[in-house]
């Protein structure tokens, strides 16, 4: 390489790195974008992930409990509502937050209940829990609300409207956490290795 074109060469592929955007972090390697640590989109808070421990009588069915019993369509209807009821919540959240389109249900949410889920396991030290108890996980977890009366057309119209959700819930196969962890652009062949 001719001497007086290297600092050339070299500013113009600084101006070019640097007139795309790239962070100076990522300018250090202009090879292997994956490098730099960008900002993660998705690292905000996860109103339902673990938070602070809840006595897990708060959302356990009591004894004797009969849940309410009412038309099936009009609890569907009236669930499908309160799904989307901010004021049932202290926080503005409502279900349809961390749910919407299905999501942050876990793959396990297809079996029938009561079974394990993790952030009853997590803040309640529950092993298992009924459809109707998760809703109430829910109601004081993430929305950070009193349960609702467990013999309540409230209580029964959400339990319900979940319980169709379930039915077209379809788990969706987990991507890799890092899309550049698999494959280095720069691996099999680096295009910035020193020519000879």
């Amino acid at each position: 390489m001719n001497v007086q074109a290297k600092p050339l060469q070299l500013a113009l592929a600084a101006g070019l790195i640097f007139g795309l955007g790239m962070a100076p972090a990522q300018a250090a390697n202009p090879c292997n974008p994956c490098a730099a640590k960008a900002k993660n989109p998705c690292a905000a808070k996860n109103p339902c992930a673990a938070g602070a421990a809840i006595d897990p009588k708060t959302i356990t069915r009591p004894a004797g409990y009969k849940p309410y019993k009412g038309d099936a369509a009009a609890l569907l209807k009236e669930g499908e509502k309160l799904w989307n009821d901010t004021k049932l919540s202290t926080n503005g959240m409502s279900c349809n937050t961390c749910h919407q389109g299905h999501a942050s249900f876990e793959a396990g949410f297809v079996k029938p209940y009561p079974h394990f889920v993790q952030m009853a396991k997590d803040q309640a030290g529950l092993k298992k829990v009924h459809l109707d108890e998760m809703v109430q996980a829910c109601m004081v977890m993430p929305m950070a609300a009193k349960p609702l009366g467990w013999e309540s057309r409230e209580l029964a119209a959400l339990t319900a409207y979940t319980g169709q959700m379930q039915k077209t819930f379809k788990p969706v196969k987990a991507k890799a956490a890092n899309p550049c962890a698999t494959k280095n652009p720069c691996a099999a062949k680096n295009p910035c290795a020193a020519k000879k």
